[in-house]
């Protein structure tokens, strides 16, 4: 048997800034307004030529370059996305090409909001059972091509981006720098009676939609317990979380989980502030923020929650690279 470990991070975020102000002259809406509501200042919102598929390959060739790896190595490419307009050939193929990868297993995956965490457990359940070594793992998300610009509750919320995480095969056993192995058992699951709570629907020009009430009480009400038995089954004491990254929704909803659970000491990412809802991006983008600012210890255990659509929820701590 082998354990698995995230070895490096990447990301990418466009260039253009799409601030609150802009916004307020867009929609009946105002910085303060925003601020208060979401916790977001700022988001990235991508060219009409940058696609889903250019930033997963950006976040992607960092995180590689991270790792010390060459794209030979990789032998499965994961891309979750709920974003990306071609249904075939897969993102994660095109990134495949675009890297030079040799001959991947590859595949997206759409779980929304928490399609990161969910993609980055089935590559690790792949690489466990000894059917890939090295998986690149990307969340990359383009919401600006699913935002309607004239609804003000829900323009203000989105952003693009992409990160990766590449995940290598170790020794069953084997711990990182913190005692960790690697990355620890998924806690994952959904409500399906409350699926309609966040949609994306329509046939060809879909939109993001929401009742952000009831995302919020659900958020705020469901995830501490679900935070709490991830840490449980890695063995690891929420207090002696390094790091906490949630998807990056609304701050509020992530300080409420992050008091509930009482990690005082813990590194909190809030990159919603700066990037807003990048959706299945959020985690691996904030993940990647911190490490790259040395905000976290080599070898932590890092608290990863990935939730929304769906509802849909999937976590795991894993060792920080």
């Amino acid at each position: 048997m082998t354990s698995t470990r995230i070895v490096a991070l990447g990301h990418h975020q466009p260039e253009r800034v799409l601030t609150n102000d802009d916004l307020a002259a867009m929609v009946d809406t105002s910085d303060a307004w925003i601020r208060q509501r979401t916790g977001i200042a700022t988001r990235r919102i991508a060219r009409d030529d940058e696609s889903v598929a250019d930033m997963a390959t950006a976040a992607a060739g960092k995180a590689l370059a991270a790792a010390g790896l060459a794209p030979a190595d990789i032998d499965l490419v994961v891309v979750a996305t709920s974003s990306a307009i071609d249904r075939s050939p897969s993102t994660a193929a095109r990134v495949a090409a675009r890297l030079g990868a040799a001959a991947p297993a590859s595949y997206d995956l759409n779980n929304a909001c928490a399609g990161f965490t969910t993609a980055l457990a089935a590559a690790d359940h792949s690489l466990r059972a000894g059917a890939a070594r090295h998986a690149l793992v990307i969340g990359a998300e383009k919401m600006s091509d699913l935002t309607d610009w004239t609804d003000r509750s829900t323009c203000v919320l989105l952003g693009d981006g992409a990160g990766a995480a590449v995940l290598s095969a170790v020794a069953d056993g084997s711990t990182g720098p913190g005692g960790l192995q690697g990355v620890g058992p998924v806690v994952w699951g959904s409500d399906p009676t409350r699926a309609d709570a966040v949609r994306l629907t329509g046939a060809w020009q879909p939109r993001f939609a929401q009742d952000g009430q009831a995302v919020f009480r659900w958020a705020t009400s469901t995830l501490a317990p679900i935070a709490e038995e991830a840490c449980r089954r890695a063995g690891v004491a929420v207090a002696d979380l390094g790091g906490i990254v949630t998807h990056q929704a609304n701050l509020r909803i992530i300080e409420s989980v992050v008091r509930q659970l009482g990690a005082t000491e813990a590194v909190v990412a809030k990159d919603v502030v700066d990037s807003g809802n990048t959706s299945a991006a959020s985690v691996p983008l904030a993940f990647s923020k911190l490490v790259e600012r040395g905000d976290l210890t080599p070898g932590a255990p890092v608290l990863l929650l990935g939730f929304g659509g769906g509802l849909s929820w999937a976590g795991q701590v894993v060792s920080c690279p």
